[in-house]
């Protein structure tokens, strides 16, 4: 078995070296190389790739990462200064997204419960994709990345009423009243472990590790603290993902967040490649072609609804031209959590 993973990673990388390598010539992001590695290396068409889930599990701990040194690049009070960014362009952009989209859903033949979570899906876009962009363009901070980064949020912090909405439609017996009440100790328990690592615990508990002057050890608790709050949000019904964002805000105002920064960027981009390569070998060539006028109607559906949405709610929110532009551009797709959660926890049809 260690030999099987050892041999797909070798391919993954040596793959991703030509791929990127070529791209880079004709001046195409590296994600993009690494979703067509993904594509080229998948089982729908050469299958080079065999440990798919044990690639899998490194590709989460690849968002994990990116996650958490995006965390580290805001602070709470950061933040709290874009907040209303989260609540009122995440609410339109959520809210008019899925109401379109449940109508079209219950147009083709889904009743109205099962379309409105179709709708809220659709919703969602892919934090790890977008992001990762945006780091990579030295975006993340401008105006747009900002308006970007709080919908985000939004659509993050969406995710537990979804898993809720899901139980509902799984089992007619779950007590909504209990699920929700437990929902907002769990919310009030987050927040409250955010302000408290942000504002006393991790500052000192980093200053009296770095004072042992040990390098393994200080990168060692980095690593501890980002995926101890990865795993306690998850124990709670959220993503990792957002529990490593969560990590990183509660050390962003730490005199040492810089110096952790910059030496997470090689595990960052390392590990992170395989959850592009990962998203990549979902993709079934043969479907899309059998189907391709369905697959281009939907595709095409899907990315202008949600543009005119997004740049309209980037309107709303004062942004130039320009701005509008990138905000739907950055929001115009579907994010992979969607197709993992329809699949799996519903087994409804998947229209879009």
């Amino acid at each position: 078995m260690e030999s099987i993973i050892l041999k797909d990673i070798v391919i993954i990388f040596a793959l991703s070296t030509f791929v990127n390598l070529v791209f880079t010539k004709i001046k195409v992001p590296n994600v993009v190389g690494y979703l067509m590695t993904g594509v080229i290396a998948g089982p729908h068409v050469l299958s080079l790739i065999h440990a798919r889930h044990e690639i899998e599990l490194m590709a989460e701990i690849g968002v994990i990462i990116l996650l958490f040194t995006i965390g580290m690049e805001f602070s709470l009070k950061h933040l709290l200064r874009i907040r209303k960014i989260v609540l009122l362009g995440g609410f339109l952009q959520v809210f008019l997204t899925a109401a379109i989209f449940s109508l079209v859903s219950h147009f083709y033949g889904l009743d109205w419960l099962s379309a409105i979570f179709m709708g809220l899906l659709a919703a969602l876009s892919s934090s790890a994709l977008v992001l990762k962009l945006l780091q990579e363009r030295s975006e993340l901070t401008s105006n747009y990345g900002r308006t970007v980064l709080g919908i985000l949020i939004f659509q993050d912090l969406l995710l537990v009423p979804l898993l809720l909405l899901a139980n509902l439609m799984g089992d007619a017996n779950v007590d909504i009243q209990d699920e929700i009440i437990i929902l907002a100790l769990k919310a009030v328990l987050i927040i409250g472990l955010v302000y408290v690592g942000n504002k006393w615990l991790l500052p000192r508990l980093l200053h009296l590790i770095a004072m042992a002057k040990n390098q393994e050890l200080f990168m060692m608790s980095i690593f501890l603290i980002c995926l101890a709050v990865a795993l306690l949000t998850s124990e709670l019904g959220m993503s990792l993902a957002f529990g490593a964002f969560l990590a990183g805000l509660m050390i962003s105002e730490s005199e040492y967040s810089h110096h952790a920064f910059g030496n997470l960027i090689p595990f960052k981009d390392t590990f992170t490649s395989f959850f592009f390569v990962s998203i990549g070998m979902l993709l079934d060539i043969t479907f899309v072609i059998q189907n391709y006028e369905l697959v281009i109607f939907s595709v095409l559906l899907l990315i202008v609804i949600k543009f005119i949405i997004a740049s309209a709610t980037g309107f709303v929110l004062g942004h130039t031209l320009r701005g509008v532009v990138l905000v739907g551009m950055a929001l115009s797709q579907v994010g992979e959590f969607s197709f993992i959660l329809a699949k799996s926890e519903l087994r409804i049809p998947i229209i879009l």
